[in-house]
Order: structure tokens, then C-alpha cells, then sequence
């Protein structure tokens, strides 16, 4: 017979449903999954380009592609054998759709940033001793209250294309902006509570 706590609860055991009060079957929350609604998405960037109004971008911030790390394999050859050894990190990466907000200009905000590192007016590269890449992004997950319980933190964040979403008269959807981003490191940890949330870009 399942105990009180077991993960799974059978909707046959009336006794343990009467405990309740309510007559309804016991379903173990503790085994949820994240949704993949259930996310914000901060940026932590350099002191000149901070601009007010920057939690607009985070709301903005409607699609968020995978994030992920990998590391290629070093094949070494023995005399009778094969095996492999962890070689260099690489991180991959992502793509964001921002919703093309009215207010502030959410297109502009992004396109100064994307222009600041590399200006296709004219042709300038701002290398700045990487101080163009935002000290930190996160992915913060959310449980079912809204409330953060993960965090997805990717450091060295640099914008690698900006593009807008086609214009079409014959559609019936909201314009976006889509960005690429590349990041240098990672790490996937429970939220830090104790510190504010951070504007957005």
C-alpha cells in the first residue's frame, strides 16, 4: 500500500481523499515541470548604455531559443584502444524575438546596442577591451505563483545579429525584432532571492 508521501497517488484511496476534506484526488505538485511561458529574461549591461525604461525590453523579451553548452571530445589512440577526454567548451548561440514594443522604441534600444559594438553606417568595431558585452544575462525560470526558483545565467553576452520580422499588410500578428546573441560562459543554479531583480535591457 502507497504511504502518505509517495510521489504518485492512486485516486482509488477514497480514505486518503476524505483526509482532504474536499473528495478530490490527491496529485503530488512536487513533480511539475517548468512551463515554457513561465520565464523573464534580464541583462546586466555596461554602465554607457544603460537607458531608462529598460524593464520595457524584458518585457519585450517574448521567445527565447535553447541555451546550451558543449564540450568537443580530444580522441586519444592507444595500442589496443580508444578513449576520449573532454577538450574546449563551446557555447552556442541564441536567438531572442523581442515584441516590437510602441513605447519606448524597443528597435532602437536594441539597435544601439548592435550599433555600439559594430556600426554598419560606418564600419567601425568597437573592441573597447570587450567592454561592449553586457557583465551578465539571465534566463530566470518561474514556478506556477510567478515567483523564481532558476536561474540560466549566461556571462559576456554580445548581440551577433539584429533583423525585424517581415512586414506584411495581409497578417494579423504583432511585429517583432529577433536578435542573436553569443556569450562566453555559463551555469544553470536555483534563483538567488536575496538579490533585486536587475533591469532589464
Amino acid at each position: 500500500m502507497a504511504t502518505y508521501d509517495a510521489y504518485f497517488v492512486t485516486n482509488d484511496e477514497s480514505g486518503k481523499r476524505e483526509s482532504l476534506g474536499n473528495g478530490l484526488p490527491v496529485i503530488s505538485e512536487g513533480l511539475d515541470s517548468v512551463r515554457t511561458y513561465q520565464f523573464e529574461l534580464h541583462f546586466e549591461l555596461p554602465p554607457d548604455l544603460i537607458d531608462p525604461g529598460q524593464d520595457k525590453l524584458t518585457l519585450a523579451a517574448k521567445q527565447v531559443s535553447n541555451v546550451g553548452f558543449s564540450t568537443e571530445a580530444i580522441e586519444v589512440h592507444r595500442v589496443n584502444d580508444k578513449v576520449f577526454y573532454p577538450g574546449k567548451g563551446s557555447p552556442e548561440e541564441i536567438s531572442v524575438t523581442f515584441d516590437n514594443l510602441y513605447d519606448p522604441h524597443v528597435a532602437n534600444q536594441l539597435w544601439r546596442w548592435f550599433a555600439s559594438i559594430y556600426n554598419p553606417v560606418t564600419g567601425k568595431f568597437n573592441g573597447n577591451g570587450g567592454g561592449f558585452k553586457a557583465l551578465k544575462l539571465i534566463l530566470t525560470q518561474l514556478d506556477a505563483q510567478g515567483q523564481p526558483i532558476m536561474e540560466t545565467r549566461m556571462f559576456g553576452v554580445y548581440p551577433t545579429s539584429w533583423k525585424t520580422a517581415e512586414f506584411n499588410y495581409s497578417t494579423n500578428d504583432f511585429h517583432t525584432i529577433e536578435m542573436s546573441f553569443r556569450y562566453d560562459f555559463m551555469e544553470q543554479a536555483d534563483a538567488d532571492t536575496s538579490i533585486p531583480a536587475t533591469t532589464g535591457i
